[in-house]
C-alpha cells in the first residue's frame, strides 16, 4: 500500500554555517560596533544565544540570523521566536530555540486538515511524524499539494514515498 511521511526535520550543519555568516558580518556592521554584540550556537540543545547592550541591537541580530538562513535555503519558521529578551547585567540575553519535529498539537492539525480535505487517505500519528497511506499514488500526491498549500507555522517536509 503506497504511504509516506510527513516530518520536521532540521539541517544542523546549514544552520551552523548561517550562524557563522552571521558572526562575520557582525564583526563587519558598523551600527553594532559597540554594542558588545555575540551569536551563539548550542547545537547540544538546540539553541540560538544572542546577547546585546540593548533590546534594538537585539532586534538587528535576529534580523541578520535570519537572513542569513534564508540564504541557505532554511525555512525561518524553524526558529522560536516567542521567546521575550531577559536584562542579565549590562546586557540583554535571548534564547532562540530551534524547532524539530512534529509537537503532538501539530501532528492533531495536520491529521485533521488530511481528513477534513475529503480525500481517500489515511493519516495516523506516529511519534514525531505522520503517515499518509492510500491505495492511488494520485491520491497522496493531491494530499502533498493540499498539505503544502496550507501553513502550518512549521517547515514541513515528506519523506519516504513508497508504492
Amino acid at each position: 500500500m503506497p504511504s509516506f511521511d510527513i516530518v520536521s526535520k532540521i539541517d544542523l550543519q546549514k544552520i551552523d554555517n548561517a550562524i557563522n555568516i552571521a558572526k562575520k558580518e557582525l564583526i563587519n556592521r558598523y551600527d553594532l560596533k559597540d554594542e558588545d554584540c555575540e551569536i551563539e550556537l548550542d547545537k547540544k540543545n538546540k539553541l540560538v544565544k544572542l546577547q546585546a547592550k540593548q533590546d534594538m541591537a537585539l532586534t538587528s541580530l535576529i534580523d541578520i540570523i535570519l537572513s542569513k538562513m534564508t540564504k541557505q535555503q532554511l525555512d525561518p519558521r524553524l526558529l522560536d521566536l516567542s521567546s521575550e529578551p531577559r536584562p542579565s547585567g549590562k546586557h540583554v540575553l535571548q534564547d532562540l530555540k530551534i524547532k524539530e519535529g512534529l509537537d503532538k498539537e501539530t501532528a492533531k492539525k495536520l491529521v485533521q486538515f488530511i481528513k477534513d480535505s475529503k480525500l481517500k487517505v489515511q493519516a495516523s500519528i506516529m511519534d514525531d511524524q505522520v503517515r499518509v497511506t492510500s491505495k492511488s499514488i494520485d491520491e497522496l500526491q493531491a494530499t502533498i499539494g493540499k498539505v503544502r498549500g496550507h501553513d502550518f507555522e512549521i517547515p514541513l517536509q515528506f519523506d519516504n514515498m513508497r508504492s
